[in-house]
């Protein structure tokens, strides 16, 4: 369905968010009990980045049908490629070579985000 029938590609796109992220993806280069005894601090690290608004989101990612992980994925908010890297190198994982990362710009341009939050209850829906 085009909501947009009167726009060129090139107004859809000046439109947009055009907001910048950074993709880091991780994987493990050590065996699993190694990366299991950075979980902790790793959790730590994340945990503080994200109060800190510099986590935009994070897990582990698998290939459909499979359970276990094949990459970890964090998105973080940072203002070059050096500030990123600085963030992703903090990191245990990384910074006790337990885990290996790749680092990605990402403009994040469409997407959806549903939060419901009823006050009666003070329950809410992320979706």
């Amino acid at each position: 369905m085009n909501t947009n029938p009167d726009l060129s590609p090139d107004d859809l796109l000046a439109r947009m968010l055009k907001k910048q992220l950074w993709l880091v993806i991780t994987r493990a280069v050590a065996p699993p009990d190694e990366v299991r005894k950075q979980l902790k601090r790793h959790l730590d690290y994340q945990i503080r980045i994200e109060k800190e608004g510099i986590m935009y989101g994070a897990g582990p990612a698998a290939a459909p049908g499979e359970t276990k992980p094949a990459f970890g994925l964090i998105i973080i908010r940072a203002k070059d490629e050096a500030e990123a890297r600085r963030i992703a190198d903090a990191d245990p994982m990384h910074s006790s070579g337990v885990r290996s990362y790749e680092l990605y710009v990402w403009s994040l341009n469409e997407g959806r985000i549903n939060v419901t939050l009823d006050f009666s209850d003070q329950t809410f829906r992320f979706e």
